[in-house]
């Protein structure tokens, strides 16, 4: 439980740095940059401590996707980023990817499946 509950905070603070790098335009604004580094900071150290019990691939797939999706939205409603089914079904993609990874139990061994 402890590796999700870092994995939250690691999507949260990559959310929060993702969006200030909008706000830093460029690195020019002092303060969203400060906020880029220490949100990409957290985020990769909590990523990192979620996986000492969540296996790689999940753990990266939930981070990126969940992180891509709420950042997509974020976009969308603060910033008037373009909206169209293209971008609907492109969510629609992502949290099904990481459903599907989330689901399997106890990945089969590719080379096991071969012999």
């Amino acid at each position: 439980m402890k590796g999700y509950l870092a994995l939250g905070i690691a999507i949260a603070s990559e959310i929060i740095g993702t969006t200030m790098l909008k706000l830093s335009e460029g690195f020019i604004h002092i303060f969203p940059t400060i906020g880029v580094i220490f949100g990409f900071a957290i985020s990769f150290y909590c990523l990192s401590l979620s996986l000492k019990t969540i296996p790689l691939s999940l753990a990266y797939a939930i981070w990126s996707g969940v992180g891509t999706v709420i950042t997509a939205l974020i976009g969308i409603w603060v910033w008037d980023d373009p909206f169209s089914t293209v971008t609907v079904l492109g969510i629609v993609l992502i949290v099904g990817g990481v459903v599907l990874l989330n689901s399997s139990s106890k990945p089969e061994k590719v080379m096991d499946t071969l012999s």
